[in-house]
């Protein structure tokens, strides 16, 4: 029997054959394409902004909070600074909603809403969070999930619920001479309380629920690439999403999104800024938790 070498494995006779899931480099296809990805950017760029300027405003009594609205000048250019963010984080979402309008009633993409890729919440999500949770203790297998999770469905409308709520309440205050002239005034009272507490809510979800299912879950800990690369490699793809691969196997669609594996300096970027803002993440809501039981 001939002995066994790195990349070689023996066969019948004493010849060998080439393993290829050794020699052949890992195959990597497209997920996130370079709008979208630059879109969450700008979208998590001023979410911190929003955040950062947002918090000393809501919790302006504690130390933390003066200190920080020192740093950015004052409570002033902090108000300043918030509605900058604003800005930022309307224009994606704006941006957003046009790339589905356009999907739908231009190019007649009604899987928008109803297809297998739909972020649209549908029956069967409802049954694998049931099959995931019996998962969880050992009660049945784990749901073959396709291109978009339960969990990610929720963290995709809980943001676009919260941008509706936060965006209306807070516009409403940003201009409220011209709103004023048609709603009575105590509706403002209103909109100061819901945008506060939305926008705390904001906080908390996005940097303990969404950084844990992104990041911080047992597959991806202790960081996520996928959002910074665009790129999910062949084996993540089989493993994390069967149903999505082999649905794009059948259909041979796999040639389509194949593309070159992430080179270094963008795995680093990624690497960076992940750990960055969700270091960021964590520290604004142990503030924030801390003068929310304090105050």
């Amino acid at each position: 029997m001939g002995t066994r070498q790195r990349g070689l494995t023996p066969t019948i006779k004493g010849k060998t054959m080439r393993n290829e899931s050794l020699d052949r480099a890992p195959r990597y296809f497209l997920r996130f394409d370079l709008f979208n990805r630059l879109l969450h950017g700008f979208l998590m760029f001023s979410f911190l902004g929003l955040a950062a300027s947002g918090m000393p405003l809501r919790f302006n009594q504690a130390p933390w909070a003066a200190a920080l609205a020192n740093i950015m000048g004052g409570f002033g250019a902090v108000l300043f600074f918030h509605k900058t963010f604003a800005l930022i984080l309307t224009f994606c979402f704006l941006i957003h909603v046009g790339t589905l309008l356009r999907r739908v009633f231009i190019r007649h993409d009604v899987g928008v809403f109803f297809g297998a890729n739909s972020l649209v919440p549908q029956l069967n999500d409802f049954f694998e969070m049931l099959q995931h949770f019996r998962w969880f203790f050992g009660q049945g297998p784990r749901p073959r999930f396709g291109c978009f999770t339960y969990w990610e469905k929720f963290d995709y409308w809980a943001v676009f619920w919260g941008m509706l709520v936060i965006g209306t309440s807070g516009f409403m205050m940003w201009f409220s001479t011209f709103f004023g002239s048609f709603l009575p005034g105590w509706l403002f009272n209103i909109a100061l309380l819901i945008h506060a507490d939305e926008a705390l809510l904001a906080v908390w979800f996005i940097f303990t629920i969404h950084f844990f299912n992104s990041h911080l879950r047992p597959e991806k800990f202790p960081i996520d690439l996928v959002i910074f690369t665009g790129r999910v490699s062949e084996r993540e793809l089989r493993e994390e999403r069967p149903a999505e691969y082999e649905k794009l196997l059948a259909e041979d669609g796999l040639a389509a999104i194949e593309t070159d594996p992430p080179p270094l300096w963008l795995k680093n970027f990624g690497k960076l800024i992940g750990f960055s803002v969700v270091a960021c993440g964590f520290v604004f809501f142990g503030l924030t938790l801390f003068a929310f039981i304090t105050e």
